[in-house]
């Protein structure tokens, strides 16, 4: 599948700044005409071999930069049920990075170049989001200490008291990343996203950008999901009950059945920054701009800033050496 302008003939894309799609090479908006594919993985526009991942439901030709989106990867079984489009470009990204980096002094001089910003990718995460309802029960005995003081006697009371709690609650789109590429901690780290802004999936929002069909179904990690919801739930009950000096749990339950689950695609910026052979990934979210990733530091840049200060320290001992000499 690919999108044509129809005014000029180029690709057009998804514009997270115009919120529509849009067109690099003519400036039009919501210009674009879909073209079914061919069947085969070849650029409709220059005709070039394109490369296509294992689990790649969009690809860019390398030759023309055009994008084209895989029809048998967003049909059928893989037909994401919903997709959170892309609400920052990257040159806001960009922006929001540079913002974040500017006052990390030993911050290599490369990072954020023009050249390597070639390597930052937007692209849609698969992930699987679970429905749960929780029941939960808790039993317990607390004690409450009353202490006071009459004459010159100290007097202390303890009172205790059978404790029990019962909620329920219902977990909705509960976020588990179904890609092999990216490491479960830091998709975890992405959130919070904003699901409110989740709608019916479309594919002309993954025009422009790169994305991957679930690599794992919804039954392998519904433990992940079970396991968040059991302790958010465990969390949320032991909030009910406070106010004891003591407290002794004699029964707790968290009872979870599952209401359904939904294939969504999520929104995520990633910089791959090389440095001294080694491989540095930064993710941004690509709805809220939350940054997640560390900056190697710049070995060189130590040893300036280190001589500076020790300059900068011998001239003030300099200094105050010479005036205790004068006086």
């Amino acid at each position: 599948m690919f999108f044509r302008c129809k005014n000029c003939g180029g690709n057009t894309v998804y514009s997270p700044e115009h919120k529509k799609m849009f067109c690099p090479h003519c400036d039009g908006t919501d210009s674009g005409e879909r073209e079914a594919g061919n069947g085969q993985w070849e650029c409709a526009n220059c005709g070039a071999a394109l490369e296509v991942g294992e689990y790649a439901s969009t690809c860019k030709c390398e030759y023309c930069g055009s994008y084209f989106i895989m029809d048998d990867r967003v049909d059928g079984k893989y037909r994401p049920h919903w997709i959170l489009p892309f609400q920052m470009g990257k040159e806001r990204v960009v922006g929001k990075m540079k913002q974040e980096w500017k006052r990390r002094i030993f911050t290599p001089d490369s990072f954020l170049s023009e050249a390597t910003l070639e390597e930052m990718k937007g692209m849609y995460v698969p992930f699987w989001m679970y429905d749960y309802a929780a029941r939960c029960v808790y039993v317990g005995t607390g004690t409450k200490v009353r202490v006071w003081v009459s004459g010159d006697t100290e007097y202390t009371e303890t009172s205790y008291y059978h404790v029990e709690r019962g909620m329920d609650i219902d977990f909705d789109r509960i976020p588990v990343d179904a890609s092999l590429e990216m490491d479960d901690a830091t998709m975890d780290l992405m959130e919070p996203f904003d699901y409110g802004q989740l709608g019916p999936f479309a594919e002309e929002y993954m025009s422009g950008f790169y994305g991957e069909v679930y690599n794992m179904g919804a039954d392998e990690l519904a433990d992940r999901a079970v396991k968040r919801v059991s302790e958010d739930a465990g969390r949320l009950l032991m909030g009910t009950v406070s106010g004891y000096a003591t407290l002794r749990q004699e029964r707790k339950d968290v009872d979870i059945k599952g209401n359904g689950v939904h294939y969504a695609l999520l929104p995520v910026w990633r910089y791959r920054y090389r440095y001294r052979d080694k491989d540095y990934d930064f993710y941004i979210n690509g709805q809220t701009g939350k940054i997640v990733g560390t900056t190697p530091v710049s070995q060189k840049k130590v040893l300036a800033y280190g001589g500076t200060v020790f300059a900068v320290l011998w001239a003030a001992l300099s200094l105050l050496l010479h005036i205790v000499e004068v006086v």
